[in-house]
């Protein structure tokens, strides 16, 4: 991973494009005096994917049911486990939930109880993801991960050639790896790279101090004492587990990729002095891409990670908004003679996905490279 900041945006194209979306954005919420921040819609949400997260566990719990109504129960906390880290903990990590900064502290903090930890997500998405967006080995979210290739500028491999019949199974391990390593791996890349400010040993120690308590703190809670204190036979308990894992990982996964790994969406890449020449909303709008905006019950579930491109020029509103301000900022786009990337429909979005999985597992033309 680069060094942050290494790569900047410039462009001779001093477009006010921004500037007037922006404006735009504020005078609608001026003229319907309405708030950036969550409503009444997003606490009942906030309530109903809590629920549908710890009930069943309770469920397991309180009555050990049999092992295949165990798993579904176990199912269902995956939805739940995915709904918290697309509806709940996202809004609040980038401060869009509430105007009260402890109101996000507490409501982000939830991303801690599905295996998480909040300082490492933060640098991760709203700083190296959000800012450097598709661009390779800056943007961490779309780095190649074992077997998978989500870039068209790194080495292409004999076995990505299939990627995209493996992809979907390989996602499943999203927050498995989370869970257990991912958190650890990166404290110590981030603070190597310069991602992390620079702290003393005594901060960086605390930090990671932090990280083992969590982390020891969630498989407490939901893997060692279902099996010490409520008499779950140790393989069921670690089979419903992964069953949970597994289940939101491909949801989680899934969705993040049909929103920049497409064929709409571009891979720029800095030239020689770390520069990208394009505005950042531009960049943004270049490789962000919206998907079924028309269908509520995704909307909902998904926190309106089916609206990427406002949420990435705005992530500081909550998604319960994005459906309003999205007419403003298409028109805008279009106006400036932005492309403004969506597809209409999931199943549009998911075959653009891995058309795209195909194309980067194509190894390259002996022809193009003898040219």
């Amino acid at each position: 991973m680069k060094l942050k900041g290494k790569v900047k945006f410039v462009s001779k194209d001093k477009s006010s494009f921004f500037d007037i979306l922006k404006a735009r954005v504020d005078e609608y919420f001026t003229r319907n005096n309405l708030s950036k921040y969550a409503n009444k819609t997003m606490v009942i949400k906030t309530i109903s994917m809590l629920l549908i997260y710890f009930t069943p566990f309770v469920m397991i719990l309180a009555f050990n049911p049999p092992l295949l109504v165990a798993l579904l129960l176990w199912l269902v906390m995956g939805l739940g486990l995915a709904g918290i880290g697309m509806s709940v903990m996202h809004d609040a990590n980038h401060g869009a939930y509430s105007s009260n900064k402890s109101i996000n502290f507490l409501v982000g903090h939830t991303l801690n109880l599905i295996g998480g930890h909040v300082d490492n997500w933060k640098m991760q998405h709203n700083i190296l993801h959000h800012t450097y967006t598709n661009i390779v080995e800056m943007d961490e979210d779309i780095n190649d991960r074992i077997a998978l290739r989500f870039s068209p500028h790194t080495e292409v491999k004999p076995f990505h050639k299939r990627q995209y019949i493996f992809a979907f199974v390989l996602y499943g391990f999203l927050t498995i790896y989370w869970a257990f390593a991912k958190d650890f791996m990166q404290f110590f890349q981030f603070k190597n790279s310069g991602v992390a400010p620079a702290a003393s040993p005594l901060s960086n120690f605390l930090t990671f101090t932090r990280i083992l308590l969590v982390k020891l703190f969630y498989f407490s809670v939901f893997l060692i004492a279902p099996i010490m204190f409520f008499g779950i036979p140790v393989l069921e308990a670690c089979l419903g587990f992964f069953v949970m894992h597994f289940f939101a990982s491909v949801i989680l996964s899934t969705i993040f990729q049909l929103a920049h790994t497409v064929e709409e969406t571009t891979h720029p890449l800095p030239d020689e002095h770390g520069n990208i020449e394009n505005l950042w909303a531009i960049h943004q709008l270049n490789t962000t891409c919206n998907f079924s905006r028309n269908s509520k019950i995704l909307t909902w579930y998904l926190g309106g990670l089916n609206y990427q491109v406002e949420h990435h020029l705005f992530p500081r509103i909550c998604h319960v908004h994005y459906p309003d301000i999205a007419t403003i900022v298409k028109e805008t786009a279009e106006e400036f003679d932005i492309p403004y990337l969506e597809n209409e429909t999931f199943r549009e979005a998911l075959n653009s996905h891995i058309l795209t999985l195909k194309r980067f597992g194509k190894l390259p033309d002996l022809n193009e490279v003898m040219a």
